[in-house]
């Protein structure tokens, strides 16, 4: 591993950690030329499927562009940017798991609500906002009138 310090390409391990959900390894290093030390991630690289857009146009699913929505959403609500990460780490799972090689932007955007809707109301109201266009107050009512709805619905 190349020092990010000088470059040199020798170093070694000191401590090796696995993170919680076993997906992750972190490993702090010490470069053997300077003496510095350094941490470094290592994880599975999954292949992502590509994003066709509503024009028909593919781009590389791009990880940051979800989480900048949805921390946008959820901006001064009560939602931990670890739940937001667990949100996005769960739709990569699910993206990955379906096997395509492409997948439609809408499926990914309806995927990301159903999660939202269940992290924080008020931020996927926000994000579906964004989403969806809503055009007028009339369709933002309509959908605010169906999450009322599930949520008379359900037990609790």
């Amino acid at each position: 591993m190349k020092c990010p310090f000088c470059a040199h390409e020798e170093s070694k391990v000191t401590d090796s950690r696995t993170s919680a959900a076993q997906d992750v390894i972190r490993r702090r290093r010490e470069c053997e030329a300077c003496g510095r030390r350094f941490t470094t991630y290592e994880r599975v690289e999954e292949v992502m499927p590509l994003v066709v857009k509503k024009d028909g146009r593919r781009e590389p699913y791009d990880r940051q562009k979800i989480m900048g929505g949805l921390v946008r959403a959820s901006e001064k609500r009560a939602v931990p940017i670890s739940r937001v990460e667990e949100l996005v780490d769960a739709l990569e799972r699910e993206l990955i798991d379906m096997g395509e090689k492409e997948v439609p932007s809408h499926t990914i955007g309806e995927r990301v609500m159903v999660r939202l809707r269940a992290l924080d109301e008020i931020a996927y109201v926000r994000f579906a906002s964004v989403y969806r266009s809503f055009r007028d107050l009339s369709e933002l009512r309509d959908e605010l009138d169906k999450l009322a709805e599930q949520k008379k619905d359900v037990p609790g």
